[in-house]
């Protein structure tokens, strides 16, 4: 199982979805009405539950992992690490589940409810992360001040006025919209393009 999980094909894959989720972390935009400007959307998530459906689970994370490690080796981080560990959190979040269900239910029913696990599990994920981790390592690593972070959420609605009430207005839903535009776009495309990825 290990050797087919890892064998030449799958690592060859692998490489070459991790390269095109890397590119695709440059094509950000912010959700101004929703979330503060440092929650950013992109389509990298497209690549890596196409690999983790694909290919399964544990490539998935692989895909996940060396995305960010590129994204580290060629942009370097501007979050003293902390950006970059939450992108990972959140989107292994988010490959794992859809990959483990869909690889026992590989139908177009099973993909749309692994999606939407998908979308759940990475939006309470990312929910519990960000107000026991991501915000707390923003302030202390990068010296933030929090009522300025909470401030900046309180320019979209007035009535934010704590970390908790800004992870749940803004950081959840972004996160859902995230993964519901990220999960329509897999959607569109894998069935396209999954025969070029089979083991």
């Amino acid at each position: 199982m290990r050797s087919k999980v890892l064998s030449v094909p799958v690592i060859t894959k692998v490489a070459i979805l991790s390269a095109i989720a890397f590119v695709l972390m440059f094509f950000q935009i912010s959700l101004p009405f929703i979330a503060p400007p440092f929650y950013q959307l992109d389509l990298s998530e497209v690549a890596v539950l196409i690999g983790g459906f694909a290919l399964g689970p544990i490539p998935g994370v692989l895909i996940e992992f060396f995305k960010n490690l590129l994204q580290v080796i060629f942009s370097g981080t501007s979050t003293a690490f902390v950006g970059d560990i939450s992108n990972f959190i959140v989107g292994c979040a988010f490959v794992v589940p859809s990959a483990l269900y869909y690889q026992k239910n590989k139908t177009k029913k099973g993909a749309m409810i692994s999606l939407l696990i998908g979308t759940i599990t990475m939006s309470l994920v990312a929910f519990i992360s960000n107000y026991f981790v991501i915000i707390p390592a923003y302030v202390y690593f990068m010296g933030f001040d929090l009522d300025m972070i909470i401030g900046m959420g309180q320019a979209i609605f007035s009535f934010i006025d704590s970390k908790f009430m800004l992870v749940l207005c803004c950081a959840l839903p972004f996160n859902l919209i995230k993964g519901f535009v990220v999960s329509f776009v897999v959607a569109v495309l894998y069935k396209h393009i999954s025969p070029l990825l089979k083991r």
